[in-house]
């Protein structure tokens, strides 16, 4: 009797599987994959230079200040020429990486763009001209008014509109316009701003979001539900007046 993967396990190997198809090809030619365009340090500092103050600048300055890696983050790392230097590790503890052959790496106050090149210098110690690639997930929760609310690995170049649709997409209680993020049960984003940001196609990256931040969806409230009840109702009347008015 064939046994049921558990479905957090399923979407974990789900997103591995994708990610790894796209170091594939790379792999076999020979070639270096330049990997997701993460915002840089330089990026960072221009955002908050432009935006001074605010929601999204202390976002910024949070990321600036620790780096984008919590621990339980996965990395999926491909070594050409290395099978145990290719697999996907957990970030530690105390924020660090540790290799089969290397040891450990510290990675707090590591941006995503700045991942590959750590990276490089600390298996340049042990290798010479080491080729490699580097993938990044993050467990995040999209929960609320999706069909299948729950916590995702996910690649932070990925869209949040995309992930939503991983999730099951919305339901038809969801009022999207009020959707949110939070961190530490703080909120951090909402509103019609954040809105607007996941519709355009924004991604977890783009929008300085990081493991453990929760996507809630809210479901359209018992205020929203009685205006429209009475404004039915407030219908009837005219309805009835028109129809009486026909007859005669």
């Amino acid at each position: 009797m064939a046994r049921r993967v558990p479905p957090g396990i399923a979407r974990w190997v789900g997103v591995s599987a994708c990610v790894w198809l796209g170091f594939l090809p790379a792999a076999a030619a020979q070639q270096v994959n330049p990997g997701p365009a993460y915002a840089t340090r330089a990026m960072l500092e221009q955002q908050l230079s432009e935006k001074g103050s605010g929601d999204a600048a202390r976002l910024i300055r949070a990321r600036l200040d620790s780096g984008d890696f919590r621990p339980g983050d996965r990395i999926l790392l491909l070594v050409q020429g290395e099978q145990e230097l290719s697999d996907t590790f957990a970030v530690g503890m105390a924020t660090e990486l540790t290799l089969p052959q290397v040891g450990v790496v510290p990675l707090a106050g590591v941006l995503r763009a700045e991942l590959p090149a750590r990276l490089k210098q600390a298996l340049a110690r042990y290798l010479l001209a080491p080729v490699v690639e580097v993938r990044c997930l993050i467990r995040v929760g999209i929960e609320g008014e999706v069909t299948h609310p729950g916590f995702y690995a996910i690649p932070p170049e990925t869209p949040v509109m995309d992930a939503m649709t991983v999730a099951g997409g919305l339901t038809r209680d969801a009022k999207f316009e009020d959707v949110r993020v939070e961190r530490g049960g703080i909120v951090i984003m909402s509103g019609r701003t954040l809105e607007t940001a996941v519709r355009s196609g924004r991604t977890f990256d783009a929008l300085n979001l990081r493991a453990g931040d929760r996507i809630f969806i809210p479901k359209k409230g018992d205020l929203e539900r009685t205006v429209r009840i009475i404004a039915v109702i407030l219908t009837i009347p005219i309805s009835i007046y028109a129809i009486t008015q026909i007859i005669k």
